[in-house]
Parts: C-alpha cells; structure tokens; sequence
C-alpha cells in the first residue's frame, strides 16, 4: 500500500474553531467549485467516493481531512500527514451570506495554519488563472508555503492547447519564485497521477523552509 492509497477520512469542520490540534504536515486542495478537486482527491488516493464529488458546483461546505499513514519500524501504522479538502471558491450558486461565511472559512485556515505545508492549486486547464484563483495565488504569496498549479481537465485541450496552458503556467510560476511548480492533470484520464504523487512526497518529506520577500 502506497502513502497515498492509506487515505483515511478524518473530520469535517465547518468553523475555524474546530480544526483538529496541529500535529503532521497538511497538504491543502484549493480550487474553483468546478474544477475537479475532489475527484483529484479520490483519483490521488484511488478511493473513488473519499472526497465528496457534488453535481451541484459549491455544494461541499465544509474543510474535510483526510490522514495518510505510513507503517513504522514496529509495523505500526503512523499518521504522518492530512489532504485537506476546502470549499470551492466561485459558489456562483450559492447565497451572499454564505460565500462570506466559506471566504472567512478559506481565508482563515489558509493564513493561519501552522502545519499547512503545501497547496495544489486545481485549475480547469481550458479557463485557468481565473480572478478567484489570483486571489488565493496572490494571498499566499507572503507566506512560506509550496504551490502547484494543477492543470485538471487537459484531456479536453488538443496538444498546441495543452503546450500554451502549460506555458501560461510555467510563466506565473516563474514569476512567483522556485516554491511553484505546474503539470497538466486528468482526473477523469487519471493521467499526470504519478506526477502529484511525487510532487506531494517531497513536500510532506522535505524540511527545509521556504523564504519568501
């Protein structure tokens, strides 16, 4: 069994002031209601209904963790790090009152948590790099956190859009510093999955700090 494939659900949170005591790095998965974050998550941990997948974009409400676990020297399972899924931001369906609410909630957990070590950034490669997307790239970009723009539903883009999308991206990266990398993703393909594997790896098994100006 892979990292990965011990994706265990562990809590759901609705307020800041119940988040679980921090304990183990947190990999956190950002994205537009629409862009496939969830099932990212499921195709990730090749668990098909671990992170509820809505049809109704802006539906999932809540921050869900998931922990990994890995086997110790005593073949004892350890819980060494959480996925943590947040909200879709856009919620174009959804009330005021509640994109208020779920802004705080995202705002929140991603300005102040200690243990968040890196953040997939999950994009529709056709629409990337949209407003809502800036505003989350441009809020973390004083903190010490790793990003990678995941470029989800490439398989729908022919291969010159693919080579501009990707471009596109390596450009925005390059311009926020060696802390952001970028693929193209399918999670209905499940291409690029080996890819996030790694990437997710070394950030939950790397130490050194990130130094941002």
């Amino acid at each position: 069994m892979s990292l990965f494939d011990s994706a265990r659900f562990r809590q759901s949170v609705s307020q800041l002031d119940g988040l679980p005591p921090i304990s183990v790095p947190e990999i956190a998965f950002v994205g537009r209601s629409n862009a496939g974050k969830s099932t990212t998550i499921n195709v990730l941990t090749r668990q098909g209904r671990l992170a509820f997948a809505s049809k109704t974009p802006g539906r999932t409400q809540l921050i869900n963790f998931f922990s990994l676990s890995q086997k110790n020297e005593h073949g004892q399972r350890e819980h060494v790090a959480d996925l943590v899924d947040l909200p879709g931001y856009g919620f174009a369906k959804a009330a005021e009152s509640t994109r208020k609410t779920w802004s705080a909630l995202i705002g929140g957990y991603l300005a102040h948590r200690d243990t968040l070590t890196g953040i997939v950034v999950v994009m529709d490669a056709r629409r990337p790099f949209m407003p809502t997307d800036e505003w989350v790239i441009d809020f973390m970009s004083t903190r010490p956190v790793r990003l990678h723009f995941l470029l989800n539903k490439a398989d729908q883009l022919n291969n010159q859009g693919k080579i501009n999308v990707l471009r596109e991206a390596q450009r925005r990266a390059k311009e926020l510093g060696p802390h952001v990398s970028v693929q193209l993703f399918s999670g209905l393909k499940k291409e690029g999955v080996d890819e996030l594997r790694e990437v997710l790896t070394s950030w939950i098994y790397r130490e050194e700090r990130i130094v941002t100006l």
